[in-house]
């Protein structure tokens, strides 16, 4: 479907709309009939309007482009002989016509399409410059969320030798990351393209697969989110032919879910790797109910580097350049050559969830399938340390002759993105499987199948996100008020019950149970400040045999820090039952504060505020103020939330801040 032919008058309706920041732009004088000033009311240019010289014409058109979305430059100008004065010119949309064709190794996208906007101006006699001819059409997408890409609002204009007021240096500041993501997008020398890769990007008529009316109802999902949020962000990749190509968008709870929850995100690209009716690839983390949340999502033309890479750029821009420190994504090569080019000094983990449900894909064929897959499974479960995963993996290897097998060989080169053994000192939130009998849901598990259009898809998006917002409001309200049920006399128990969320203390509860299976807590060794601990546990063997397990726990009395092979502090973010165990046997009453992580306090939105306080926001970027006043509002909407009596206060204290801005 051809984008370029949409009529954008909806779109620039509600863009034009959002001018609260008042503008310094020129004002014209038409016989009597006073113009707006495009701060305070969108006033589109009209035959008979008169400036007082050409920049300010120049100022006013290009004002308008800004507040509308597209670009604009000087198509044309004629000058007296004699006096080489200006006499009359043509402004247009800088997508106009069309730029000739010419042999070039400089793989730049074409960018214009005939646009028929435009704007002649001529000097009158009474020395004014007068509008004579309008043009208010075009016939490509213009949207604000890119018009920081255009010449005429990052520099000096074509026909005018001063820079205009609109481009003021707060404005620079605010949108530099997005004028940054623009320029690597397409100067991606830090890329190390393989000569396919290369031929890949030089394809550039490769477009979104959906249907027609598709590229329509996307647009006019963008509108209907803008004008509900102010703060709803999306970018749009297209090809030549003005097709669309990727596409990528967050809503404002997105956004602010995200300044809470940025330590582990999964890329879920299931949608898309398994060819999904929708191309979808959704960014998900998790809230400190232990639920899914969605940070950001985006649809792609296929699983390529350059796709990938565009995806990840254009979420980080949105996120204000903050990486997470963790992503976890399937084991795909493109993604992650993509996630090592933009997220250097993220760690990068591979779902074990996602490679054990291969297992009978790729290794099916093999004729001991059976006994290969049970031996493989033990390898990755039971191995707590290096060598012991190393000896596991080779005696597989040895026997059962699979060591030419490419994704055996491919799983053996990534084993430190997703082995457990290798993963000890990475948090990971509980959103990568590490565990046997778990399981991994997408969020947008009941609402998506392999036949879901993407026209219904975008229909019922707001209803679930609306339903999980609901769900984690009511864990929220459920954690604060209502006290949990303890099921032992441990002071573990006790004392968590206080500040964990009810599902993330359900979950320590289970490990405090469960310390009762534990037994025989010995001393094994003394290193200096730290004691080597093991801890015996009856467990679930093959067949439903209990077995009995030894547990190697390290405990240091001078700092009370305590840590287990089988590490699950960091896989899913509280003590397990044989730390809890060397903690009782050693007297201690309360577990230390670094083993209750703030992500999962039950008043984590009341004690934390954004990451901007007011001090650190740059006072140049209106962008950076708009982040921080957004999330504080939410913090009172959080706070509303509580109960009735807090959401009365709440909108009776924002009638009244309001009242005040408006009398400033």
């Amino acid at each position: 479907m051809d984008i370029a032919s949409l009529n954008s008058e909806s779109l620039s309706e509600d863009e034009g709309s959002e001018s609260g920041i008042k503008r310094d732009c020129a004002t014209p004088e038409s016989g009597g009939q006073k113009g707006g000033t495009l701060g305070k009311e969108l006033v589109p240019p009209f035959v008979g309007m008169e400036f007082g010289s050409y920049d300010d014409v120049y100022n006013f058109y290009n004002c308008y482009a800004k507040e509308l979305g597209f670009g604009i430059r000087v198509k044309s100008s004629w000058f007296r002989e004699n006096s080489k004065e200006k006499y009359a010119a043509v402004l247009c949309c800088s997508r106009e016509g069309f730029k000739k064709k010419r042999e070039t190794y400089n793989l730049r996208p074409e960018t214009r399409t005939g646009c028929p906007a435009m704007l002649r101006v001529k000097l009158m006699d009474s020395e004014k410059w007068k509008v004579m001819e309008v043009s208010l059409e075009h016939n490509h997408l213009i949207t604000r969320a890119s018009v920081q890409f255009y010449k005429s609002h990052k520099s000096t204009g074509d026909g005018t030798k001063r820079k205009s007021r609109l481009d003021s240096e707060a404005e620079i500041q605010a949108n530099k990351l997005l004028q940054t993501f623009a320029l690597d997008v397409w100067n991606h020398e830090n890329l190390s393209f393989d000569e396919r890769d290369a031929l890949r990007f030089l394809d550039q008529d490769v477009q979104l697969k959906i249907r027609e009316g598709d590229a329509k109802s996307i647009l006019n999902f963008f509108c209907r989110m803008q004008l509900k949020s102010p703060n709803f962000f999306y970018l749009m990749d297209l090809n030549n032919g003005g097709n669309l190509r990727n596409v990528f968008w967050a809503d404002s709870r997105s956004r602010s879910a995200y300044h809470y929850f940025s330590d582990v995100v999964v890329v879920d690209t299931t949608y898309l790797a398994n060819r999904y009716e929708i191309p979808l690839v959704a960014f998900v983390g998790v809230n400190h109910h232990g639920q899914f949340i969605l940070v950001g999502c985006g649809l792609l033309a296929g699983e390529t580097v350059e796709s990938y890479y565009w995806l990840l750029k254009a979420w980080v821009t949105c996120m204000l350049g903050r990486a997470p420190s963790v992503i976890v994504t399937d084991h795909c090569r493109a993604i992650q050559r993509a996630i090592d080019v933009i997220f250097p000094t993220t760690h990068h983990h591979i779902s074990l969830w996602h490679i054990m449900q291969k297992f009978p894909e790729k290794l099916k064929e093999l004729c001991e399938y059976e006994s290969i897959r049970s031996a493989l499974d033990r390898a990755v479960y039971d191995s707590f340390r290096v060598n012991d995963f190393e000896t596991a993996w080779g005696d597989i290897i040895h026997r059962y002759g699979i060591g030419n097998h490419e994704w055996i060989q491919m799983l053996h080169e990534d084993r430190q993105r997703w082995a457990p053994a290798y993963s000890k000192d990475v948090f990971l939130a509980g959103m990568s499987m590490t565990q046997r009998n778990e399981s991994m849901h997408a969020f947008f598990d009941g609402l998506v199948n392999r036949q879901t259009s993407l026209k219904e898809f975008l229909d019922k998006y707001e209803l679930a996100i609306q339903k999980k917002l609901q769900k984690e409001a009511r864990s929220d309200f459920e954690s604060l008020h209502f006290n949990p049920v303890l099921k032992t006399k441990c002071c573990f128990e006790s004392q968590l019950s206080k500040v964990y969320t009810s599902e993330i203390f359900k979950k320590f509860q289970v490990e405090v149970e469960e310390m009762f299976s534990c037994f025989n807590t010995t001393q094994v060794h003394v290193d200096g400040p730290v004691t080597v601990y093991i801890v015996k546990e009856r467990v679930d063997g093959e067949g439903g045999r209990r077995e009995i397990r030894d547990y190697e726990v390290l405990y240091s009395a001078a700092e009370v820090e305590v840590r287990c092979i089988c590490n699950l502090f960091n896989f899913k973010g509280y003590l397990c039952r044989h730390a809890l165990t060397v903690l009782n046997y050693n007297g201690v009453v309360e577990i230390p504060s670094q083993y209750i992580l703030p992500r999962w306090r039950k008043d984590l939105k009341l004690m934390r505020v954004s990451d901007y306080g007011s001090n650190n926001v740059d006072a140049n970027s209106s962008l950076q103020w708009c982040e921080h006043l957004y999330k504080r509002a939410m913090q009172v909407l959080d706070e509303g939330l509580r109960s009735q009596e807090h959401c009365k206060v709440a909108l009776e204290s924002l009638e009244e801040l309001l009242d005040k801005i408006r009398q400033l």
